[in-house]
Parts: C-alpha cells; sequence; structure tokens
C-alpha cells in the first residue's frame, strides 16, 4: 500500500478539479448535496491516487478552460458528475 499524499495538497488539487469541471461545491454543500463527511471522503479518495502526477499536468494544460467532467483516472470523477447533476437539477 503505497503512502497517502499530503492532505493539503490534495485539498487544493480536489478544488481545482471543482473549478475545472464547474462543479459549486459550496452550493453543494449549502444544498445538503456534500456534507462534512463526502468532502472528506473525496479529499482522502484523492491522497491515495496513483495519478496525481497526471492530475495536476491536466489542471495546468486545461487552465481557464471549463471542462464536462474530470478525467477518466479520476479517483473523484463519478462525484463530481454526480454533485454537478444535482447541481443542474436543483436549477430547473
Amino acid at each position: 500500500m503505497k503512502p497517502l499524499g499530503d492532505t493539503k495538497s490534495h485539498f487544493w488539487l480536489v478544488q481545482r478539479m471543482a473549478q475545472a469541471t464547474e462543479t459549486d461545491l459550496v452550493t453543494a454543500m449549502e444544498r445538503a448535496d456534500l456534507s462534512n463527511a463526502d468532502w472528506a471522503e473525496m479529499v482522502q479518495s484523492c491522497r491515495g491516487c496513483d495519478w496525481t502526477e497526471g492530475c495536476k499536468r491536466w489542471l495546468g494544460a486545461s487552465e481557464g478552460q471549463a471542462a464536462e467532467a474530470a478525467p477518466e483516472p479520476c479517483q473523484n470523477r463519478a462525484r463530481f458528475l454526480r454533485l454537478k447533476a444535482a447541481l443542474e437539477e436543483g436549477k430547473s
């Protein structure tokens, strides 16, 4: 089992991925679509991910461009998609 990555670094990677995929985490928390425990689990999943360097490269290359979804290797891809769908559903 590989050691987990730095919590602070992965906190910011998850934040950046949310921004890149236009997933509004603040609104998701306000609407109770994302709990504190869910958020902690997302950061923890990111900490254990083997694709960290690829993630950093992808985020750097897509800076300022919105992506429909996080890349396939992202451990939180499904969570981002669910949150984004819930937020879109709540707008209608």
